[in-house]
């Protein structure tokens, strides 16, 4: 069990009530998810309809990487400090990372066709929710594929930054088809795990809030980086 859930440990419950919990809990995990996609969404479009907003993010890179850095810090508090925030400040944190996301993801709107965009959102979206029923319905334990897919998320990590300074256009194409081919995979191992978490530790309450968003937080972010590698993979550039 991850470190900072450990402190939402609950009594499990009956089975029958356990079932009755779990899809409310789904509810509110794939709500909460929605609602931070459609805020990302909104905001990249909003921003990317401004000139002086794309100048002000894109041409200082003190701003742009200070919003990168923001991100990446909200991610880890939310997830660190999970079990001594309330929910509803949790909820309001995962927006806000939901926003500065929307932000800097702008600049798709000005590199990529609307068609592109379109499309592979679509074909992000079936994926997805493929590969997350299969997650749920499954009873082949994921878990023991965490290991591997960890090292894996570290390599394409790793390989990114590098290319960073590379500006390899194959080495891109090959990172981008790992990275589908990984968070396709990610998107399922979440998927149980969430589900394994919520039936351990109890699905109601203040508590099952907090491990239902952390859940939507982990979905969030394999939906995002689904979208992002499938679109360097076969979007077509403006």
């Amino acid at each position: 069990m991850d470190p900072q859930l450990s402190s939402l440990r609950s009594s499990p419950l009956p089975i029958g009530d356990q079932q009755h919990n779990l899809s409310v809990f789904l509810t509110k995990v794939y709500g909460w998810m929605a609602a931070a996609l459609l805020l990302t969404a909104a905001t990249a479009l909003m921003v990317s309809g401004s000139q002086a907003a794309l100048e002000t993010i894109f041409g200082n890179r003190i701003v742009f990487y200070g919003l990168l850095l923001g991100e990446l810090g909200l991610v880890m508090y939310i997830s660190a400090r999970i079990g001594h925030i309330s929910s509803s400040t949790a909820v309001f944190l995962f927006m806000v990372y939901a926003v500065l996301n929307g932000v800097t993801m702008a600049v798709i709107f000005v590199a990529y066709t609307s068609t592109s965009i379109a499309s592979t959102f679509a074909i992000t979206a079936g994926t997805f929710g493929l590969m997350s029923m299969y997650g749920y319905i499954t009873k082949t334990d994921l878990s023991r594929f965490g290991n591997l897919l960890l090292m894996a998320l570290v390599g394409v990590v790793i390989a990114t930054v590098v290319n960073l300074f590379l500006h390899n256009s194959t080495l891109q194409l090959v990172i981008s088809g790992v990275g589908v081919l990984l968070f396709t995979a990610l998107t399922a191992y979440d998927t149980q795990k969430i589900k394994t978490q919520a039936l351990e530790m109890g699905s109601e309450g203040e508590n099952g809030a907090k491990v239902a968003l952390l859940g939507a937080l982990t979905l969030y972010l394999d939906f995002i980086n689904l979208f992002l590698f499938l679109l360097r993979f076969v979007g077509n550039r403006r």
